[in-house]
């Protein structure tokens, strides 16, 4: 397709065709608020586990809009968590729809969120897909978009620690309501770069605001991991857990990585990078730990390592002509780390661009050979339907002697609204693409045929096209998918523009 870039002409038709992919449908009304039992039908296969393989269940992006009903936040803010769902399964106001219209213009919010009704449906859903969940990973953004923004134009009066308190029910009514949805499964979450006390891509280490969410978030972990989990979560969202059961010698290392993105500041509005690098010497110390006993680790976090390609293109980043592209984080220090540990990492979980992603961490994006395979790394998609996509979970296999993840399947609603809403298989990873786990040497067979295919003409790539966007916008990725195929294979800059400027050469 040429150099995408670098072409005004063709960039401009991206932006268009972009566009009119991402509006499409992106704005929907949201139906009247229902039990969070009635999820509808279920109407796919759900694969079968066998003796050597454990089900769990991946989420992200829930983003909980509790202001979608205007008329119930102030009993929402007055209320304990423990009378939430009582108040939001009430009849909806009769000016719902006015009001919530008028708030989501004031705040400029740019789609609908998850509503109580698409929550419940989603649950539901989840119940039926993955009953027998071993463990559910939440990887971060559990609040709705504009939260600041909404709740200061619904009480103009308030004070900053009466918000963090309705920041900090809104996250405890999420975790809890999956908890009573799966009382058996532990439930370990991440924070998103919306989870905050102050605002969007602004946090505080070392806040009242962490050492109370952690609390609510290690609540359900073992009493002999609580204490450590709640006291690194408390100095920057980070903690280490072990996977149950019959997982073995696994753990979890879950980072708060809104302190590495770029737009990262603190509360106060000030650059300051010493919860970054206090989090990355713990993970370097967990990582090396874990080789040294001979462990296997699962990393998560919420806003992805390496290259945002779709940013690059829409701002027609002439990256072969010295630009840089976009990037998720303000260095490399996080892949850099994470990719010469792929000998104990048999799995990464990101999420953040609501997409349903792969990526493949390697040094510099070359290839380490057998002793340093990479790192695989799952994006997840939202349950949040603000793109336009269609809310979706994924159902995880997993290898009990390896820790690997053997295989998945997306599931997505019917609608956006969750109302009346039937979950089907969206589709399922190793029959899509023909591997037979989700693995780092999986995907560089992957991603070789990705990049020998610019066209995106094979299965694989056309799998890929369809089930990047949740329910099928193909044609968003279809434009710029060489430039595309360089970020899920590179991380730093100058690798990412050493494919692609070969690619402009041919």
């Amino acid at each position: 397709m040429g150099n995408l870039i670098a072409s005004h002409r063709l960039g401009s038709t991206l932006i268009v065709a972009c566009c009119l992919a991402l509006l499409a449908g992106r704005i929907v009304a949201q139906s009247s608020s229902a039990n969070p039992s009635n999820h509808g039908t279920h109407k796919s296969h759900v694969k079968s586990s066998t003796q050597q393989q454990v089900r769990a269940l991946f989420i992200s992006d829930i983003h909980f809009e509790p202001f979608w009903d205007p008329d119930k936040v102030p009993q929402l803010v007055s209320a304990p968590v423990s009378q939430w769902q009582t108040i939001l399964s009430a009849p909806v106001s009769p000016d719902q729809e006015q009001r919530f219209s008028s708030l989501q213009k004031t705040c400029d919010s740019r789609g609908i969120d998850t509503s109580y009704t698409l929550f419940g449906s989603s649950l539901g859903a989840m119940q039926t897909a993955a009953g027998d969940a071993n463990f559910i990973t939440v990887s971060g953004d559990l609040i709705a978009h504009s939260f600041t923004c909404k709740y200061n134009t619904l009480f103009p009066q308030s004070t900053p620690d009466e918000y963090k308190r309705f920041v900090e029910k809104t996250i405890e009514f999420v975790l809890g309501g999956l908890r009573a949805a799966f009382p058996d499964a532990p439930v370990y979450a991440a924070l998103g770069n919306n989870d905050s006390d102050c605002d969007d891509y602004k946090l505080d280490p070392h806040s009242d605001f962490l050492a109370e969410t952690g609390a609510s978030v290690a609540a359900a972990f073992p009493a002999s991991e609580r204490t450590r989990a709640q006291f690194t979560f408390a100095a920057g969202g980070y903690y280490s857990v072990s996977l149950p059961v019959p997982l073995e010698h696994t753990k979890l290392l879950v980072m708060d990585d809104l302190f590495m993105s770029r737009k990262y500041t603190t509360c106060s509005g000030k650059a300051d990078a010493a919860g970054a690098d206090a989090q990355i010497d713990w993970l370097r110390h967990q990582l090396t730990e874990a080789r040294e006993k001979k462990e296997r680790v699962w990393v998560m976090g919420h806003i992805p390592p390496g290259i945002d390609p779709f940013s690059t293109a829409i701002k027609l980043r002439n990256v072969c002509g010295g630009k840089p592209p976009e990037t998720f984080l303000s260095s490399d220090a996080l892949p850099n780390l994470l990719a010469v540990f792929g000998d104990v990492i048999q799995l990464a979980i990101f999420a953040h661009t609501h997409m349903d992603e792969m990526r493949l961490l390697r040094p510099d994006g070359q290839d380490t050979g057998e002793s340093q395979p990479g790192v695989a790394v799952k994006m997840v998609p939202s349950v949040s339907p603000i793109d336009g996509n269609t809310p979706s979970f994924t159902v995880a296999l997993i290898d009990s002697r390896t820790a690997k993840l053997a295989d998945f399947q997306v599931f997505a609603a019917s609608n956006q609204t969750g109302a009346d809403a039937t979950w089907n298989e969206e589709y399922d990873y190793g029959k899509s693409y023909a591997q037979s786990d989700f693995s780092a040497a999986s995907l560089a067979t992957l991603v070789t045929g990705f990049q020998a295919d610019p066209g995106a003409t094979t299965d694989a790539s056309k799998a890929y096209l369809r089930n990047y966007y949740v329910r099928d916008h193909s044609l968003e990725l279809r434009l710029f998918w060489p430039q595309y195929v360089c970020a899920v294979s590179t991380y730093s800059i100058d690798a990412y523009r050493k494919c692609r400027c070969s690619q402009s050469k041919e």
